[in-house]
């Protein structure tokens, strides 16, 4: 299984985030669908152990989310939706920055840089400042950086908020390339249903924080 939730749920406040939440999802190109505010990126925080959960237990590629928080994060690659570049830093040196976190040595980490900004067509920009780069240079940017580490799962959190349509075109193609030729697992989380369509086999929609639908998207569609 890719990931597991068992009875979790979590609140903030009065608002509840995720309510009761159980599923077992398998490895693959999985999409995370529901509108802003169904609980998608609480989903995401808590199978990396960012955050903790009121109640419940579960884990992601066999790791618990609740004991095995680094771990975790040296074999997922994480894409988040929020600003996350610093100012002022090329986009080699992030993206080999974003490598060390994770543990590798400071060579490794920016030979592998440079090969992953080649592969997300930012060669030609590495050396230029982060602020300088447009969104869709931003997107691909922590992008490469969430895969410098080569790791065994990829999340993207809305990859295309904000895109232009060529920009949108190349992060889902990117995506798509890693999930089916690259054997990479990814969970692929938007609000855009053509997004998840064209990138992903498998479906989770969230709604309020609670499970609507689950399975392969070519079954989802004909019920």
């Amino acid at each position: 299984m890719l990931f597991q939730l068992e009875s979790v749920t979590k609140t903030y406040g009065a608002v509840t985030a995720l309510s009761n939440l159980s599923l077992s999802v398998p490895t693959g190109a999985v999409g995370l669908l529901g509108p802003n505010g169904s609980g998608k990126t609480t989903m995401i925080r808590t199978l990396l152990g960012l955050i903790t959960v009121d109640k419940g237990s579960g884990s992601i590629l066999d790791l618990d989310f609740r004991e095995r928080q680094l771990d975790i994060r040296r074999q997922v690659g994480f894409a988040p939706e929020d600003e996350c570049l610093f100012p002022r830093v090329a986009g080699v040196e992030f993206a080999a920055y974003a490598g060390e976190l994770v543990g590798m040595r400071s060579k490794d980490a920016m030979q592998r840089a440079h090969e992953v900004l080649d592969y997300v067509g930012l060669g030609e920009a590495r050396y230029r400042r982060v602020e300088t780069y447009s969104t869709g240079m931003k997107q691909r940017l922590k992008l490469a950086s969430a895969i410098v580490h080569d790791p065994k799962l990829l999340i993207l959190d809305e990859p295309t908020n904000g895109m232009d349509p060529a920009g949108r075109e190349e992060v889902i193609e990117l995506s798509r390339d890693l999930a089916h030729n690259k054997g990479m697992s990814l969970i692929f989380s938007s609000h855009l249903l053509q997004d998840v369509e064209a990138v992903c086999d498998h479906i989770v929609v969230l709604g309020g924080g609670k499970l609507l639908a689950e399975g392969k998207l070519k079954d989802l569609k004909q019920v």
